[in-house]
């Protein structure tokens, strides 16, 4: 019997997905834990339904990283100021969610630091090249520049 799956099942599919599946196990299986409905008319047009609503959502989604990639490429080189030793070592690293923290107040919006990709480990004052990768195919590369951290008074 042809079904659509509602969720992705390891064995049969992804969601979306029409298959054949055994009567016995769509009544017992499938259908009990919401994984699958009939492919009758109505569920096949519901189905066309979501999937274009879906595609419209993904199109979105993709324009609006394409736009922010644009206003992040637009930035340049992002200061960064860093306690640092000798030799212009910082104690400790520039994180990625130290990136993301000035990269959102400079952009005004909030930039999540699981996107932030620093190409090098930054331990050390000069300029970085990272990555912030916005969606599957956008990817917006920028520079950091670590300053040493201008103390007030010793």
């Amino acid at each position: 019997m042809k079904v659509i799956l509602q969720k992705n099942v390891q064995s049969l599919g992804k969601a979306g997905d029409v298959v054949e599946a055994a009567p016995g196990y769509f009544r017992n299986y499938l259908q009990p834990r919401g994984l699958a409905v009939i492919a009758g008319a109505g569920a096949m047009k519901k189905r066309e339904e979501d999937i274009e609503a879906l595609r419209k959502k993904a199109e979105k989604a993709h324009q609006a990283a394409v736009d922010l990639c644009e206003r992040i490429q637009g930035l340049g080189t992002l200061k960064l100021s860093a306690k640092a030793g000798e030799g212009g070592r910082l104690y400790g690293k520039v994180t990625n969610k130290e990136i993301a923290s000035v990269l959102s107040q400079s952009l005004e919006m909030e930039i999540d630091k699981r996107v932030v990709k620093p190409l090098d480990d930054i331990n050390a004052l000069g300029s970085y090249r990272v990555v912030v990768k916005l969606a599957p195919e956008v990817h917006a590369e920028l520079m950091v520049d670590v300053q040493p951290l201008l103390a007030e008074n010793n």
